[in-house]
């Protein structure tokens, strides 16, 4: 009779984990975290976006306009088939390029907006970011000439005008010529026998095309598009045009906690306080 071993079927023995392997995996696993710790910061990075990028006609305020816009490059697709595939300015921003990837922009003095008359980019903007109700004139009509994609700015230390040099081809190539940009004729106090002929931008009617940008004759433009929120100052509530009707639009704007200044002065009429004790009198 054979007695019974117990346990006679041995299982596998697990061998320990050395040392070198078990090391050898957090190295592994730190230089993995280190790769993906790297990828990530870059591409948050690239997120970001540049202050200074122009976006297409209609487009709402900067913030809003990245919160809406999908990224489906329906507007560049649009602005392609009305210009051509050669000189058509709306590209989606790529990586490496400083820019929200995948939102549209242009660039002007590559290629500035043609200023297409039927806007063909903004209507197919599902979502609002390019905002077409920004566009309609008093007729209900579609017109360029309401965008503000931005505003011409001028250095005068460049602009060869502001030199005595005779040149307008800013001017001249304005699409709202003696609107949006004018020429002023000054006197040239350094000769005093010519005159200078310089050209002037006005926000009222700049909208920020590039096309003199594009035309400047210099190495590095004169003139170039600045974001209108870069380009001007704001007054706030406080500062009013008084000849201006309009403007006092501006103070239901204010906060409850804004007040107008007050002082012992402004409690009189501003003709009284400076005709006081005869200053002014005759």
């Amino acid at each position: 009779m054979q007695s019974l071993k117990v346990g006679s079927n041995k299982s596998k023995s697990i061998e320990p984990t050395s040392k070198r392997h078990f090391f050898k995996q957090i190295f592994v696993n730190s230089g993995l975290s280190v790769i993906i710790g790297v990828l990530w910061a870059s591409f948050v990075n690239e997120s970001k976006n540049y202050a200074l990028t122009i976006r297409p006609p209609g487009a709402i305020s900067e913030n809003n306009f990245l919160a809406l816009c999908i990224k489906c490059g329906l507007c560049v697709e649009a602005c392609r088939k009305a210009i051509g595939d050669r000189d058509y300015p709306l590209k989606l921003a790529k990586p490496k390029e400083n820019k929200t990837i995948g939102a549209p922009y242009f660039v002007p003095r590559d290629n500035p907006c043609w200023m297409c008359v039927d806007v063909p980019c903004v209507p197919p903007c599902p979502t609002g970011a390019l905002d077409k109700n920004l566009l309609y004139d008093d007729k209900g009509k579609l017109n360029i000439n309401k965008s503000r994609m931005g505003l011409a700015v001028i250095d005068r230390e460049t602009c060869v005008a502001f030199w005595g040099i005779q040149c307008d081809v800013c001017y001249r190539a304005c699409p709202l010529i003696d609107k949006a940009i004018s020429l002023e004729y000054n006197k040239n106090e350094r000769t005093g026998k010519h005159a200078f002929l310089t050209p002037k931008v006005n926000s009222k009617f700049c909208t920020g095309c590039g096309i003199c940008e594009k035309r400047c004759i210099t190495e590095k433009p004169a003139i170039y598009i600045l974001p209108t929120s870069i380009a001007m100052g704001k007054l706030g509530p406080r500062y009013i045009r008084g000849w201006d009707s309009n403007d006092e639009m501006r103070l239901k704007e204010a906060s409850p906690d804004v007040r107008l200044p007050k002082t012992g002065r402004s409690e009189n009429n501003p003709l009284d306080y400076l005709n006081k004790e005869g200053r002014f009198d005759e």
